[in-house]
């Protein structure tokens, strides 16, 4: 069987406004909704387009995280993947560890590829997909805006600096997903209901033989400064005095 695996997580829903903690030890997430990474959306969306084109035949979800992210893999379901794997933590997991708890499911899954957003909105480290396929010795395609499977070979046009580029990988591969790929379907009611009775199973870390390190600590949190106040200038010799006066000029 073909099968692809999606790589999901659990932050801050993009819409909300995000608030640092008193004590400056993290971002305050009680009462927030939460909601899966968008760019991981956009990879399971463009997971989900594959598997309705043939091209696999089923799709698999996996998160890491406490037992609240069991919510986001349900709503994972609800869009219409098959099965979700829950990798149970409870504490934060740094881009390496979540690259090798990744790379065992992938092989217990025995996988076609692995779609991943390229980068996480609460992070943005940009660093599992990468990490994964070193690990996995397998290619890699990273910032995809086009994905096109032929066989054994994956063709995936990238965003880089100077444009777009084509690149051809062989399989299985590590595929990480720009913006532009693709916009997710809504999730509806009735989809949402079906999704209650697939399957989501839960896995402990020592399940997939990883063991957890802290090599980064966070040391503090602080909010950006707040931004001041423009003015209107009346002329060109009105502005360039008052970047004289701001020592700009």
């Amino acid at each position: 069987m073909k099968r692809l695996l999606v790589g999901i997580k659990r932050v801050v829903d993009y819409n909300v406004r995000i608030r640092v903690k008193p004590d400056g030890s993290g971002v305050a997430t009680d009462g927030v909704k939460m909601s899966i990474n968008p760019f991981d959306e956009i990879a399971l969306e463009e997971a989900l387009r594959l598997r309705e084109r043939g091209v696999v035949d089923e799709v698999v979800v996996a998160s890491i995280g406490s037992a609240d992210t069991q919510a986001q893999l349900r709503t994972a379901l609800a869009m219409g993947a098959d099965r979700a794997w829950l990798v149970a933590v409870d504490q934060a997991v740094e881009p390496l560890d979540a690259a090798r708890l990744m790379l065992a499911l992938a092989e217990r899954e025995q996988v076609l590829a692995v779609l991943l957003g390229k980068q996480a909105i609460d992070d943005d480290n940009n660093q599992t997909g990468q990490m994964l396929a070193a690990l996995w010795n397998r290619p890699q395609a990273t910032f995809a805006s086009k994905v096109e499977f032929d066989g054994a070979v994956a063709r995936v046009t990238r965003e880089v600096d100077a444009g777009l580029q084509t690149i051809e990988v062989d399989l299985p591969a590590v595929i990480t997903v720009d913006l532009r790929l693709n916009e997710p379907r809504y999730v509806k009611l009735p989809d949402i209901m079906k999704a209650k009775k697939k399957p989501l199973e839960t896995l402990s870390v020592a399940d997939l033989g990883v063991n957890l390190r802290h090599r980064v600590a966070n040391v503090s949190f602080a909010a950006p400064a707040v931004r001041q106040k423009g003015i209107l200038v009346k002329d060109a010799e009105h502005l360039v005095s008052e970047l004289r006066a701001r020592g700009l000029v």
